[in-house]
């Protein structure tokens, strides 16, 4: 890092809600926001928005005649980056630059305009341009009649916390003073989820009764993510969208501030994975601290997806970089599902809060160790392609 990064305001919709307070106090229980969710193939385990977000994304929707022809990721992107540059206090003429990236971008759209094609012969004329990737970062710069650089990208599951590194990235260049970064997803289609199930990582329908470690029964949950004692894949899909406003140096109005990055990519074996010590997070990781020691770390929010392999190689990734001092470790994808694209910035949110509130929010079922400090947090996501990238944030 050149330059301390500041986080100014923070804004998402996810299945905690869509607001701030909302969101810290559905953390504040041991309940999960996952439903059942009927598609043609049979039902399965989602994390849906609430009733009255998706009320409100209706309404943003029926706005303006333009809108109506836009995927949900779209929409979600523009309702969350309209209140993130509000808190932040921004104006258009300020000339921040954008970057909103979605691992699988305008998948519901997508799959009604194939759909169609196969059924009439023809493509309908919209559905080109409403289904393309830049699709979401464009849409989110006409609506803020912004002046400055606009990108998307996907780089599936870490694609929000590369929009962060891109956002540092220019800020330090000298070439923006302010970023707007995040991650929209909208995966909750009868495609999508086949094709996770399809790569047996998807969790069952079952409700069965759960014995935490404790040995006491406790409710059921479908996404045991981070829980190293589990027999199956256990990966839910969530729809979400989070947005962050970066500003340069150390600014008053900062909810937090960025003090290390780090990237690097796995060496593929086959598609989906990533060595069974995660080196791509061990480089990340390292990266990240910089010259800062390992013990200045508090608690790492995990990546952690549900999975019997991607959950162990990321702790063994830890524990191969932390040694004999772990940090707490949490997660939010037994609460919430999966969002893919957008989890990672999701994570940012949940480290910002808890450092707003000096409180560390744990998972459920596994063996609680409580950080001694709550100053220092790094925050993990990885991808298809082990793509990973790890964020430092502090109070």
């Amino acid at each position: 890092m050149q330059h301390p990064i500041s986080i100014t305001s923070i804004c998402s919709i996810s299945p905690l809600g869509g607001s701030l307070e909302d969101i810290w106090q559905r953390y504040q229980n041991n309940a999960h926001c996952l439903s059942e969710k009927s598609f043609d193939q049979g039902k399965a385990w989602v994390g849906q928005l609430p009733s009255s977000v998706k009320l409100e994304i209706k309404a943003l929707k029926n706005s303006d005649p333009l809108f109506k022809n836009l995927d949900p990721s779209v929409l979600y992107a523009i309702y969350t980056a309209r209140k993130a540059v509000a808190q932040s206090g921004w104006i258009a003429t300020d000339n921040f630059g954008i970057n909103i990236g979605s691992s699988r971008g305008a998948t519901e759209l997508f799959e009604k305009y194939h759909a169609e094609f196969l059924k009439q012969g023809r493509a309908k004329t919209l559905s080109s341009p409403t289904t393309t990737l830049g699709n979401i970062s464009s849409w989110v710069a006409h609506d803020l009649q912004t002046q400055g650089p606009e990108i998307s990208h996907s780089i599936t599951c870490s694609t929000a916390l590369h929009a962060l590194l891109n956002g540092v990235a220019w800020i330090n260049s000298g070439m923006c003073d302010k970023f707007l970064v995040g991650g929209s997803e909208a995966p909750l289609t009868a495609f999508t989820v086949a094709q996770m199930q399809a790569l047996k990582i998807y969790a069952p329908l079952s409700s069965q009764i759960n014995e935490s470690e404790s040995g006491t029964a406790d409710v059921y949950y479908p996404c045991r993510s981070l829980d190293l004692n589990k027999t199956g894949n256990s990966m839910v899909l969530g729809e979400a969208a989070a947005m962050a406003c970066l500003e340069k140096g150390n600014s008053q109005k900062a909810l937090a501030t960025i003090i290390g990055v780090g990237y690097a990519t796995e060496l593929l074996e086959h598609n989906v994975s990533v060595s069974s010590d995660a080196k791509c997070f061990q480089r990340s990781m390292k990266m990240a601290l910089g010259t800062l020691n390992p013990d200045a770390v508090d608690i790492i929010i995990t990546h952690t997806p549900g999975t019997l392999k991607g959950d162990s190689s990321e702790i063994n990734a830890i524990k191969t970089l932390f040694c004999n001092k772990i940090p707490a470790l949490t997660t939010n994808k037994w609460k919430i599902g999966h969002s893919l694209g957008a989890s990672g910035l999701l994570n940012v949110e949940m480290a910002v809060l808890m450092l707003q509130h000096q409180t560390f929010i744990p998972v459920p079922f596994i063996e609680e160790k409580k950080p001694e400090r709550n100053k220092t947090i790094m925050v993990n996501a990885v991808g298809f392609g082990g793509n990973a990238v790890s964020i430092l944030i502090s109070k």
